[in-house]
């Protein structure tokens, strides 16, 4: 007989702070409190692409400020929370958290896009999904419909 206990000892929540993401943010907090799981909140950040010869800069302190925003997002009482901002491409960056974290899971809000949308726009969640060492959940908007 199979046991039919699943082990979740570490949550991986990537977000980029849009209202979606916030959504799969309250369903990464109640599962880590469920299976009493560590929950590592991710911010991945894309440096913008340089443009012929002009280069944009961010200033040196804007690691600390995605940090600072990353801490105002509050898992319940008790959810044992680790903070991560990585810089790069934004699908490595959650592989190499996932990895780095030994997540047993990940869970990330998608659009749900198909089809033109998806091959115009690309799809994270897709990526993820495709390369993960792990389980992942991905989270539709509270509105989205299910066709």
């Amino acid at each position: 007989m199979v046991n039919s206990m699943l082990t979740i000892r570490t949550i991986l929540h990537p977000t980029d702070f849009s209202p979606l993401a916030l959504h799969a943010f309250e369903i990464a907090c109640a599962l880590a409190a469920d299976y009493k799981a560590r929950l590592v909140l991710l911010h991945v950040h894309e440096p913008p692409v340089p443009v012929g010869e002009l280069v944009p800069s961010e200033p040196p302190e804007f690691r600390e400020y995605l940090l600072r925003d990353l801490h105002e997002l509050k898992p319940a009482p008790g959810v044992n929370v680790e903070y991560r901002v990585e810089i790069g491409p934004i699908t490595e960056g959650i592989l190499c958290a996932a990895a780095e974290t030994k997540c047993d899971l990940i869970v990330l809000g998608t659009h749900g896009r198909s089809g033109l949308g998806r091959v115009l726009l690309g799809s994270v969640a897709e990526s993820v999904l495709r390369e993960a060492p792990c389980l992942v959940l991905t989270v539709k908007d509270k509105g989205a419909s299910g066709a």
